[in-house]
């Protein structure tokens, strides 16, 4: 079938909520339904007078449409691509330009563990969507590869941050900017976060200690990765590892990455992602193997303590995208184990506050 004759409306399947575990994320997507494609993608391909000769839904996505090409080449050669066409307006505009630059540079460093991205832009058929397209192709083993990106990306000014603005789903990520700092990096990215989880987390104490949060216990973490003779080096990071997107080639077994959202940061922040127990990713074997590769951060005495620090962007993204999600709890929870582990004094001086505060309120309301 070409790409004049395939029908854009057959089987394409709804969202997949990540509230579940994903104990085999390494599953080959399935080819369900038939997809029309534009002519902007086909005039995107690297080579001219290539074909459109299968145009497939391939497996599922809560974002976006997805879909495996199967072209032909002038020489009569077939090569396979990967689609993904996201109709969200300017906030499309974003997220696909921040991943094909996020896939750009990891593959420019690591390109047998990501696919090599060639094109994206405006779909092209009136609407405002956008597009990107990915050749299929495998990389390594997961820790092995990740650790390899980790420590052979080199950021282009020294410092921390990216060029472009990158999207975390549908949440545009407060990192296109340039710092020496990773301190000062990371606490505008959190605090991004936790402005938006405002409206999310129906959870009183919130406000307060998402404030000793970023005042307290992430310069208590993370300045000390650049203090006292420590070097701490950018490395671009993937910045949503999960499960979901790690994909496996059938024929060699090999896993690689999809769906980034880069930028350059302290390596140890995508492990953040393998935290959650909802991840088969938290499996303890995965993070065995990363750190045999590359040791902790000195002081590593605070490795698990900045681990958890780093899970809770992940995990207010979720809270945040996922209806239903269950992570509130977990942010909750975890906001309030670290904020008892280096600022306990601050966190019962804030609880004695808001306690104090409600009190007021209702008396004000009983007079009223």
């Amino acid at each position: 079938m070409t790409d004049e004759t395939a029908s854009s409306t057959v089987a394409i399947k709804g969202p997949v909520s990540t509230e579940e575990p994903q104990f085999d994320p390494i599953v080959t997507p399935r080819e369900t339904g038939l997809f029309n494609i534009d002519k902007s993608v086909i005039d995107s391909f690297p080579i001219r007078g290539t074909r459109v000769i299968h145009a497939f839904a391939y497996g599922q996505s809560r974002l976006s449409q997805t879909v495996k090409l199967v072209v032909e080449f002038p020489d009569k050669s077939t090569e396979c691509y990967f689609l993904k066409v996201i109709m969200q307006g300017e906030l499309a505009r974003k997220m696909c330009e921040g991943e094909y630059e996020s896939l750009k540079a990891i593959h420019d460093v690591s390109p047998d563990f990501s696919p090599k991205p060639y094109a994206w832009g405006n779909y092209g058929d009136g609407r405002s969507e956008s597009y990107f397209i990915l050749e299929e192709f495998p990389p390594a083993l997961l820790a092995r590869g990740l650790a390899d990106l980790h420590q052979r990306s080199k950021s282009p000014t020294g410092k921390f941050g990216f060029h472009v603005q990158t999207c975390h789903g549908r949440i545009v990520q407060q990192v296109e900017w340039w710092d020496d700092s990773w301190a000062a990096v990371f606490d505008r990215h959190l605090r991004h976060f936790i402005s938006l989880a405002y409206s999310y987390l129906k959870w009183p104490e919130f406000d307060a200690v998402g404030t000793l949060i970023l005042d307290k216990v992430v310069p208590r973490l993370l300045l000390p990765l650049q203090q006292n003779s420590h070097i701490l080096k950018p490395s671009l990071i993937h910045g949503d590892c999960w499960d979901g997107n790690t994909a496996m080639n059938a024929k060699s077994g090999n896993a690689f990455v999809i769906d980034m959202c880069s930028f350059y940061g302290h390596n140890e922040y995508d492990t953040g992602n393998w935290r959650a127990p909802r991840h088969k990713l938290s499996s303890g074997e995965y993070i065995s193997h990363y750190k045999a590769i590359i040791p902790p951060s000195e002081p590593a005495g605070d490795w698990d303590a900045r681990n958890l620090l780093y899970s809770l962007t992940f995990n207010i993204g979720n809270a945040i995208s996922i209806p239903g999600s269950r992570q509130a709890h977990v942010v909750c929870d975890d906001m309030m184990a670290l904020c008892n582990m280096f600022c306990p004094n601050d966190l019962r001086d804030a609880m004695a506050e808001l306690e104090k505060s409600k009190d007021r309120s209702v008396d004000v309301a009983w007079v009223i």
